[in-house]
């Protein structure tokens, strides 16, 4: 008698048997491995995992990590895209790993290392420079103002705030900065990451510091490196309209004040 149409076939691994079950297919992973202090160059080791078509490639990953190959290495920690520990490139876009589901890469997946940063060891790479970047512009409230004397906080009005809304996003992943060739071609450019930053606070009605910024930014180096080729805004996990921020970092700097009108967006205009 031939067994129900709901029973796994005979045959097989328990695993292979539970997992067609359970929906999972077997997923194969191109993962970059680097060691600098063993390895002579790079390669590329592949690695076939079950997954399923929700699962996140991070899933991907932590199960060849803790199953097959303990010494794959990679940054996360959050694992709910706030973090930004777990920038990668996977099939040639900068994205976060625990936010791009299997079902959206496919079957054979390509896991490499941001672009433009030293290797320290697989998917981790040196971001102090980035970092240096990001603090060179005052990334933080610069006020000499009293407290009210009623004793409550700042307030701002709603469109104050909304001035620099889309800013406060950013999570300091990297995506941005390294999807960008000014970027590649020129590791002193400043990045597109640091300028979101320095919008938050420029455009912030309670700051004093705009001007000290836009001098940090009215530079070769600066604002004037972007080439507006749009790759940042398309890499930005947060969906921070970046090269917006940087045109109106620019206009800012043109017109001599942090306090330019604003450059409103169709969907919050008024009619």
């Amino acid at each position: 008698m031939a067994a129900p149409a709901s029973r796994p076939a005979a045959g097989g691994s328990a695993a292979a048997r539970a997992a067609n079950v359970l929906g999972h297919k077997p997923v194969t992973l191109r993962i970059f491995r680097y060691n600098p202090d063993t390895d002579a160059k790079p390669e590329y080791r592949e690695y076939t995992v079950n997954a399923d078509p929700t699962d996140r490639v991070l899933d991907a990953l932590m199960t060849v990590k803790g199953y097959q190959d303990g010494t794959l290495t990679f940054r996360r920690s959050c694992a709910h895209g706030i973090c930004g520990s777990d920038a990668m490139r996977i099939n040639g876009v900068n994205r976060l790993a625990c936010k791009v589901l299997i079902k959206d890469v496919g079957e054979k997946v390509t896991i490499e290392p941001l672009m433009g940063f030293r290797v320290i060891k697989d998917m981790v790479v040196d971001m102090e420079g980035f970092f240096a970047q990001y603090r060179s512009v005052l990334p933080f409230l610069v006020t000499d103002a009293q407290v009210p004397a009623d004793g409550r906080e700042r307030r701002q009005s709603v469109d104050d705030r909304e001035r620099f809304d889309d800013t406060t996003k950013c999570i300091l992943c990297a995506a941005c900065t390294t999807s960008c060739p000014s970027f590649w071609a020129d590791e002193n450019f400043v990045g597109p990451a640091a300028i979101v930053n320095a919008h938050r606070f420029i455009f912030d009605s309670r700051d004093e510091a705009s001007d000290e910024r836009l001098e940090i930014l009215n530079d070769r180096e600066g604002v004037w490196r972007c080439r507006t080729i749009f790759n940042c805004t398309e890499a930005c996990p947060r969906e921070i309209r970046i090269t917006k921020a940087i045109g109106e970092v620019k206009k800012a700097i043109l017109k001599g004040s942090a306090r330019a009108e604003p450059i409103r967006h169709p969907a919050t205009s008024a009619a």
